[in-house]
């Protein structure tokens, strides 16, 4: 069972320190901490920063899930920034291609982009489970490999179109859009959030409240055990990669179908990445990713508030990855903490007379 010093204290540690330590580098600098973060909060209410936030925590949060599935079996699964592009660019393409019923165009489209990311990822899959071949490699040679792909594929003699200086799919018509839901002068919020909410709350039921769940766990906990209670670690491995590599596919589609309606060669990179940072700030439950990912973009989008007080944005980069690094040190501290006091708490019981058990409190 997870305690809640497990679930709550090392993201907030965490936080905490990255603070401390941008603070810092802000002092060294010359400027005022408490002025420079007061303003990044304050960025938050000007103009459409606050719903800017949450269209790209919406991207942030399909990233985390991504990488998310993959950890709940120990996979490393660093290919998400390769399987999201690779599913954008066909995703474009056979969108821009149909004329189709509203509805159906866009479920067709994110049917498209989810076997696509799956297909991405089956050879790291095939790799890791017949000749155990570790997929960090496999698939850091794969997100290489999809620069040229995408390169290929939206050349003018394929399926690019020039528009100015810039080359890009055909618009996707707009029976394939995601309407999005507007709030006025704050900007309209990505109608794709909602899918979002409903992913996550299906990732959340699927491990927590399903057989398939238990045994993805149970496998990525001790493959060998598993296997003795009659679960295939090497069925649930592909089985991870392939849902990771499927929800890698969805990442661009808030920006495709509900902003741009096309896939360029200038498009944004890094989203699988990023997930990453967010799955581990998250601990890979459903709503930890969300925090992550609403945490992650708001210091995205209030950077750009720091130029105005001379403080370079930077800082909100600083901040970023001593989250990340503190992070795990953080879990893991924790973590023996739990189980120490468990230990103690067995030792008075035993001293007692009472039965006891223990609870594995560093448990995921």
């Amino acid at each position: 069972m997870i305690s809640w010093r497990t679930a709550l204290l090392p993201p907030a540690l965490a936080i905490v320190f990255a603070m401390a330590l941008s603070s810092v580098a802000l002092l060294i600098s010359g400027a005022d901490p408490l002025q420079a973060f007061a303003t990044m909060g304050a960025q938050l209410f000007e103009g459409t920063t606050a719903v800017d936030t949450v269209n790209l925590a919406t991207v942030y949060y399909f990233a985390g899930l991504a990488v998310a599935i993959g950890f709940q079996m120990n996979l490393f699964n660093i290919g998400v920034e390769g399987q999201y592009r690779f599913a954008a660019v066909i995703a474009a393409i056979v969108g821009a291609a149909m004329e189709l019923p509203p509805v159906l165009h866009v479920l067709v489209i994110l049917a498209v982009a989810m076997l696509s990311g799956a297909a991405y990822a089956l050879l790291p899959a095939i790799l890791k489970v017949t000749r155990g071949v570790s997929e960090v490699i496999t698939t850091i040679m794969l997100n290489s490999i999809v620069f040229g792909i995408v390169a290929y594929l939206i050349s003018d003699d394929q399926f690019g179109v020039l528009h100015g200086n810039n080359i890009s799919t055909a618009e996707i018509p707009e029976t394939g859009w995601i309407p999005g839901i507007p709030l006025g002068a704050a900007g309209t919020v990505f109608g794709a959030v909602l899918i979002a909410a409903v992913l996550g709350g299906g990732y959340w039921f699927l491990l927590n409240r399903t057989r398939f769940g238990f045994e993805l766990q149970a496998s990525g906990e001790s493959p060998s055990a598993a296997t003795a209670g009659g679960v295939s670690a090497k069925r649930m491995t592909m089985t991870a990669m392939l849902l990771s590599g499927a929800v890698a596919g969805l990442i661009a589609m808030p920006e495709l179908l509900g902003r741009d309606h096309v896939y360029a060669m200038t498009a944004t990179q890094g989203y699988g990445f990023t997930g990453i940072a967010v799955a581990l700030l998250g601990r890979n439950h459903p709503a930890g990713v969300a925090l992550g990912a609403l945490l992650w973009a708001f210091l995205d989008k209030s950077a750009v508030s720091l130029e105005s007080i001379q403080v370079p944005r930077e800082i909100a980069t600083i901040i970023q990855g001593t989250i990340v690094l503190s992070v795990v040190v953080a879990y893991e501290i924790v973590k023996r903490a739990d189980l120490a006091a468990e230990q103690r708490k067995v030792g008075r019981q035993t001293r007692n007379g009472t039965p006891a058990s223990v609870s594995q409190g560093g448990a995921v």
